[in-house]
């Protein structure tokens, strides 16, 4: 039986949680203090809950109560369920909830990069990928196109974002993943080091006159491959695309010189895959 709490008092403790959740960067490094994600969505909710994260609170329109969080409420019959109007949900979150349901989950510890790769194959790592919808893309590309695991700098943003983990359609619960280091140091020598000691190449996606083409039969060829990707308008930093085992580009038609990174990712990974 479901624990309907109608919200009336919107500095009340409970639904506090979701409060505030258009302040982007703040917001995210809060919930991490707290050990807290926001999962938008049934459909999301659903795959984070398929994936063993544990449900802390949820907020829900009156109208999904028996409509689409139906079956999410029978999934968490002792997790308070937090409601009100649209209007008085979107004062207490700062913005219009787009499918009527959030859920507060506790985060999990992340596993160390040798075990999260031991039997990978295809692996992406993202440096510095500030936009979180672009996060969310990029990981819903790797679910779908055969990445066995997905590595984030120290300088990336947080996969467990609102709005990645939306644009992500839940894929981020789906694909292991984990943070190549703490700290900005940490890459890029020291998270290249480790790679290759578990003997993958690196493969810098990057506009240069001597890169590869992606269509190169030598990429192909590695049986341990793993596929970096920049941040947006800069691309990778000089020193990671120097240390890097082979600089890679995608083939362009029509002058484009190219690619939004999400979008070049779902190339690249459909691309060089492993065969």
């Amino acid at each position: 039986m479901a624990r309907i709490v109608e919200v009336t008092d919107l500095t009340a403790p409970g639904p506090d949680v979701f409060a505030g959740l258009t302040e982007g960067q703040l917001r995210s490094r809060r919930d991490a203090e707290l050990g807290l994600f926001i999962a938008e969505s049934p459909k999301v909710i659903a795959r984070a809950l398929d994936a063993g994260y544990e449900p802390i609170s949820l907020l829900m329109e009156p109208r999904q109560i028996e409509g689409q969080g139906r079956e999410i409420l029978e999934r968490c019959p002792d997790v308070p369920v937090y409601t009100a109007q649209r209007e008085v949900l979107a004062e207490l979150t700062g913005y219009p909830l787009t499918r009527g349901v959030l859920c507060a989950m506790r985060r999990r510890p992340l596993p160390e990069v040798e075990a999260l790769c031991r039997s990978a194959r295809r692996i992406a790592v993202l440096e510095g990928i500030v936009d979180s919808t672009n996060l969310g893309a990029i990981f819903r590309s790797a679910a779908a196109l055969g990445i066995d695991a997905v590595l984030v700098t120290p300088t990336c943003t947080d996969p467990l974002y609102r709005r990645a983990v939306r644009v992500s359609m839940g894929t981020v619960f789906q694909v292991p993943w984990t943070r190549i280091g703490t700290e900005p140091g940490d890459w890029p020598d020291d998270g290249l080091a480790r790679l290759r000691a578990m003997g993958f190449a690196s493969a810098a996606m990057a506009l240069r006159e001597e890169s590869l083409s992606m269509e190169d039969p030598r990429l192909r060829a590695v049986d341990k491959l793993a596929v970096v990707l920049g941040t947006e308008g800069d691309g990778l930093s000089d020193g990671t695309i120097a240390r890097c085992d082979y600089t890679v580009r995608i083939p362009m038609a029509r002058g484009v010189d190219s690619l939004n990174v999400a979008a070049a990712s779902a190339v690249a990974f459909w691309e060089l895959r492993a065969r």
